[in-house]
């Protein structure tokens, strides 16, 4: 029988799905299990050194979401690019111009600083692309034939486009077949989780009756990030009438920081609280979790469990939300 969650603590410690593995993030630590091509688990540990330990202003309310958003990219590609290693693309006959340029600017650990750069900004540039300036682009394009539209119109279709394409997103995701394996291991770190704040021992049996759905998943973040964004901007435009494409996609991107910061600090809150509001706030994140997280096999649960061991604190409590 799975424990209730209400009488459960919370932990802070959390994860993200590899190429065939697990990193897990704890208060002190985090780890890297990666299931090997010869069956076996490969561990990486490292202690963690936070940004907020040496300025402590990057840890205060506001500021931090953005800042925590930012390192956990960065230790996110560093650990997808590890997992990668274990499993590589068959050889090209040559390398591409690009790979040339890198190898003669670059090399050693300026070479894998400047990749996990260009790709967080890469993957960022890519979200803002699909999920702000495209909807607001569009939007714009099908109502210069409506000159007479009333901007509030134009904010609920701007909103509308966003929704539809971020599920679109995910969906189409969810039909890759490598993707949908790095989402299995989704479920397993959920599932993990989910066993771990239920104080149950840490098995195979244990963790596989357990929710692959978890009120703190990076799918929920996404989802609310969009929906604030909403929200900030139908705001923001109700007072200033901005009907060009190009000012509202300034806009758009000027409020970027101030909504993810928000963002953060409503999921500390949900994240902390089950009642009748939380649930109701959280459902349309953990639905969307039908796209990013699926059952996962025992290997695959065995390898969430063991990363979830290395990064769990020696004093007990030290991990509470």
């Amino acid at each position: 029988m799975i424990q209730n969650q209400k009488s459960c603590f919370r932990t802070s410690i959390g994860g993200q799905a590899l190429i065939e593995g697990i990193l897990m993030r704890g208060p002190e630590k985090q780890a890297v299990v990666v299931r090997a091509q010869d069956g076996g688990l490969v561990e990486k540990t490292e202690e963690l050194r936070l940004v907020k330990d040496r300025h402590p202003i990057l840890g205060v309310p506001l500021i931090r979401g953005v800042v925590n958003f930012l390192d956990a990219m960065v230790k996110g590609v560093q650990a997808l690019m590890y997992s990668a290693d274990f499993y590589p693309e068959e050889e090209a006959a040559q390398p591409s111009k690009f790979e040339q340029w890198l190898e003669a600017h670059f090399t050693g650990e300026k070479l894998e600083k400047f990749i996990v750069g260009f790709s967080v900004v890469l993957g960022i540039g890519f979200s803002v692309l699909l999920f702000l300036v495209l909807p607001t682009f569009l939007t714009g394009g099908l109502l210069h034939f409506f000159p007479g539209f009333p901007l509030w119109g134009r904010n609920v279709i701007e909103g509308l486009l966003k929704i539809v394409l971020f599920l679109l997103y995910l969906f189409l995701c969810s039909k890759m077949r490598d993707i949908h394996r790095v989402f299995q291991y989704h479920g397993a770190e959920h599932k993990t989780i989910f066993c771990y704040e239920a104080g149950l021992p840490l098995t195979v049996e244990n963790v596989r009756i357990q929710p692959r759905h978890h009120p703190r998943c990076g799918t929920s973040f996404l989802f609310v990030v969009i929906f604030v964004s909403i929200l900030f901007s139908s705001v923001v435009f109700a007072f200033w009438r901005f009907t060009n494409t190009w000012l509202r996609t300034l806009v758009h991107l000027a409020l970027l920081p101030l909504v993810v910061a928000v963002t953060y600090e409503f999921n500390r809150w949900v994240g902390r609280h089950d009642n009748a509001l939380t649930r109701l706030l959280t459902a349309p994140g953990l639905w969307m979790q039908n796209f990013t997280t699926f059952e996962p096999d025992d290997s695959m649960i065995e390898c969430a469990i063991r990363a979830l061991e290395l990064v769990v604190p020696e004093e007990k409590g030290k991990d509470t939300w």
